[in-house]
């Protein structure tokens, strides 16, 4: 599977006063945070249900259906940062007959510097289809857990990349992130919590070409 990732951002250090995001003597001001950033991977936002199952044109989709609206919450105050994420999933089907109740497969996902799944759930969310409505919509929760050590960059790590630089120095113009050791320990110290639909690999595909 693959996945849309988020690239790691620099954390360089300004005077106290400084907003994020402003340009300063002393570089630039983003903070960073231990809370896992939330997002849905490339290509599972979305799920085709077709009937007969055997046919993928348009003139056979059943039910099509879509995360949306993805919200995230982080309670990073114990010795786990818990990542929250709630969405939306809204769906369409063909017919507008009798009540009817579809339940899709989803997946929550713990990533580790955006290569390593270092946890993951799959879970059900049901549509309830009222009786003559081609449309129906529900909500959802995922949650995981990072130990907050995992996620907290190691002391020389953040010294170095929040050191000051001027424009005297020699390494003033060097990215700390082209050193392997920085680069890796920002890694290790970076999760995402990513939802999506679970897929067959003739739905990804799918997904992937139309």
């Amino acid at each position: 599977m693959k996945l849309r990732l988020t690239a790691l951002a620099l954390v360089i250090l300004a005077t106290g006063c400084s907003r994020e995001g402003e340009i300063t003597q002393g570089g630039i001001y983003i903070t960073r945070s231990i809370c896992p950033q939330v997002g849905v991977p490339a290509a599972t936002g979305d799920i085709t249900l077709f009937n007969p199952a055997n046919r993928s044109d348009a003139a056979a989709i059943d039910v099509s259906a879509a995360i949306t609206n993805v919200r995230a919450s982080c309670n990073d105050t114990g010795a786990n940062v818990v990542s929250t994420a709630s969405f939306d999933v809204v769906a369409t089907r063909r017919d507008a007959g009798e009540a009817r109740t579809v339940v899709l497969p989803y997946f929550t996902v713990a990533m580790q510097g955006g290569t390593q799944v270092v946890a993951k759930h799959i879970g059900n969310i049901g549509l309830n289809f009222a009786a003559g409505s081609i449309r129906a919509q529900t909500s959802g929760q995922a949650t995981i857990q990072v130990s907050r050590a995992a996620a907290t960059l190691p002391e020389d790590v953040r010294k170095e990349l929040t050191r000051e630089r001027k424009p005297s120095d020699a390494d003033a113009a060097i990215d700390p992130l082209s050193d392997p050791k920085i680069r890796d320990a920002v890694a290790r110290a970076s999760f995402e919590h990513l939802i999506g639909f679970q897929l067959t690999q003739e739905q990804l595909r799918y997904n992937a070409t139309r």
